[in-house]
């Protein structure tokens, strides 16, 4: 594999004076608590951050990845030699005006959930199959993410894209062509980055809205695993379910490492402690491979894996 060049640290320390941090574990920033360390890390706390901190690193050459909560990426025991932007850009304003249809705008660092929970207490529906989505909005709208038969393309109105050496556009939805867990953005990765989204909302009740979302969350509590995990990690192939197919394969409960193919949910893949990447990404390929050997369907990632892993 090419190697990587190192990071121009003295440049990225006068462009970021004491917000770069160096030689960070990335472990700590991601839902499966697994991934080696990345060169340089800056938190960013607004849109108007994630925005010029974006424009500068591609005017550098320098490359780097946006992290929002940290699911569905599986990083590299290997680390990165990036700069990693952790987005913690979250303002919400909700619009709700009389003579136009309601609708929520968020930064992209925002938590999906706590959006959704947010427009429920004004007793606005849509966002209902967010509400126990770890994930942040960034993500939901790069990966189409979705729930309970719903999915981000059902609400996004536009998204505010930037990309390099240009001002930020707003995206309808069509031009996002979302498919199943997958976007235009998703299918070109890091030539774009998402600052922030408006949602499309429905008029109901807090009484309404708070009880659908207290029966999906419910159910999602029942049928997946707590504990550290990436999230979903397949798709579903079409007309059948990623964990029915790993669950017929005999394959709930299979470990390799710490890294546990969960009873509970077989398309969840549980870190119990101390779990390598290359443990999650070896119990990926020893899945691919058994399920692919007894119903010839090759399962298709739903994460990213980020770094290098061998191949």
């Amino acid at each position: 594999m090419k190697s990587t060049p190192p990071l121009p640290l003295p440049a990225l320390r006068t462009l970021f004076g004491n917000r770069l941090q160096e030689n960070v574990a990335l472990r700590n920033y991601t839902t499966a608590q697994v991934g080696g360390v990345a060169g340089a890390l800056v938190i960013v706390q607004t849109a108007e951050e994630l925005r010029n901190a974006a424009q500068a690193l591609w005017q550098m050459g320098v490359p780097f990845y946006v992290l929002g909560s940290g699911s569905n990426v599986l990083i590299s025991d290997k680390g990165l030699q990036a700069v990693i932007l952790i987005n913690r850009a979250r303002t919400v304003k909700v619009s709700d005006h009389a003579n136009e249809e309601p609708s929520v705008w968020a930064e992209s660092g925002a938590n999906l959930s706590a959006i959704a929970r947010q427009v429920a207490l004004r007793g606005l529906s849509g966002l209902e199959w967010a509400a126990s989505i770890p994930g942040t909005l960034g993500g939901a709208v790069y990966g189409n993410a979705g729930a309970h038969g719903s999915d981000m393309a059902h609400n996004l109105l536009l998204a505010e894209i930037l990309q390099p050496n240009q001002e930020p556009q707003s995206w309808t939805v069509e031009q996002m062509a979302y498919s199943y867990r997958s976007s235009a953005l998703k299918a070109s990765p890091h030539q774009a980055i998402i600052l922030a989204a408006r949602l499309k909302l429905s008029r109901s009740t807090p009484e309404q809205v708070k009880a659908t979302m207290q029966a999906m969350t419910e159910r999602r509590r029942a049928t997946q695993p707590p504990g550290a995990s990436l999230g979903s990690m397949f798709k579903n192939p079409p007309g059948d379910y990623a964990g029915r197919l790993i669950e017929a394969a005999g394959l709930k409960g299979y470990r390799i490492g710490s890294a546990e193919v969960s009873p509970i949910h077989a398309n969840f893949f549980v870190n119990h402690a101390d779990t390598t990447a290359n443990d999650v990404y070896q119990l990926i390929q020893h899945v691919r491979r058994t399920v692919l050997e007894k119903f010839n369907i090759e399962l298709q990632l739903e994460i990213e894996l980020l770094g290098d892993f061998g191949e």
